[in-house]
């Protein structure tokens, strides 16, 4: 059955990604309306989200935050098929990388791990490894759909970048250590972790919700240099990229710095332009529990 659904899926998404902007755009119009209007895909949750962390906002401009996010969500879409046939020459138009000798600076001396929040466009991040030597990684979530994960992989592997789950990062940063070879990672941040592993708790948006410190863990037991990329769109089609140092010496910050600094660049960039944040994602899903977590931790404990 996955092959089948890969099989029918795999020559329209081909297509897509040979239109001109033009069409590609005219596409993606047609798309929000079926999506927003006939769909209504996850408008609730976006709603409850938009509603949630902006309170004080009007009704009206809370809607009109959403439906500017749905046009984005499904242009965003859309860039992201585009990308199997998107050349170096193409990518760098649409992609501005602002600051990149920051990066190219930070390389000659360790690994570097790169996080950035579900902003603008974080699928043409990879274009980085066209600027720098090392090694480019992309820490993802398996697609269950193995065809469709396969498929993922040669995607960015035409812009150099290897996809590894969360499980195979710690391994492959040791692997690197041992044959002296630099890497740059790229992960992530701002997802809503498990319960069940839930170890540090922030407010974000306002709201004190359980937050991921993975990057903050590995990037001080492995010593990587700690960067935060923020993208902004431009216009449709079009962004820029900027890299903002967090911490060059890990393993010397204090436990939560790291990933307070990261919340709060990535806050301030949502703030600026709300509607090209991802809001299907329930990421305040675990506020309010806390406490209940705090006594199952210490039940374990006993």
């Amino acid at each position: 059955m996955q092959l089948l659904i890969f099989l029918l899926a795999y020559p329209f998404l081909w297509l897509i990604s040979i239109l001109p902007d033009r069409l590609l755009y005219g596409f993606s119009d047609g798309v929000f309306l079926l999506v927003f209007y006939v769909i209504g895909y996850r408008r609730k949750v976006v709603q409850s989200n938009l509603q949630l962390v902006f309170p004080k906002k009007s009704l009206e401009e809370r809607k009109r935050i959403e439906k500017e996010f749905y046009k984005h969500l499904c242009d965003s879409f859309l860039e992201m098929v585009k990308t199997m046939h998107l050349s170096k020459a193409a990518v760098a138009k649409k992609y501005d990388i602002k600051n990149v000798e920051l990066i190219q600076e930070l390389e000659k001396e360790k690994s570097i791990l790169i996080v950035c929040s579900h902003y603008a466009n974080w699928e043409w991040n990879v274009s980085l490894n066209n600027y720098v030597t090392s090694k480019g990684y992309a820490v993802y979530t398996k697609i269950n759909n193995k065809y469709f994960d396969a498929w993922s992989r040669r995607v960015r592997a035409r812009w150099n970048t290897t996809l590894i789950t969360q499980q195979e990062t710690v391994k492959t940063i040791l692997l690197n250590k041992r044959n002296n070879v630099i890497g740059i990672f790229g992960m992530v941040s701002d997802q809503s972790p498990q319960m069940s592993r839930t170890q540090y708790w922030k407010e974000f948006m306002g709201i004190r919700v359980p937050v991921i410190n993975g990057a903050e863990t590995l990037a001080r037991k492995m010593d990587l240099a700690v960067v935060f990329l923020k993208v902004s769109k431009v216009k449709r089609g079009y962004y820029k990229a900027e890299f903002t140092p967090i911490s060059t010496n890990a393993p010397t910050t204090e436990k939560g710095e790291i990933t307070d600094q990261f919340l709060k660049m990535a806050e301030e960039q949502i703030r600026e332009k709300p509607e090209h944040y991802l809001w299907t994602h329930k990421r305040w899903k675990h506020r309010g529990k806390e406490e209940i977590r705090a006594k199952v931790l210490a039940k374990k404990l006993k």
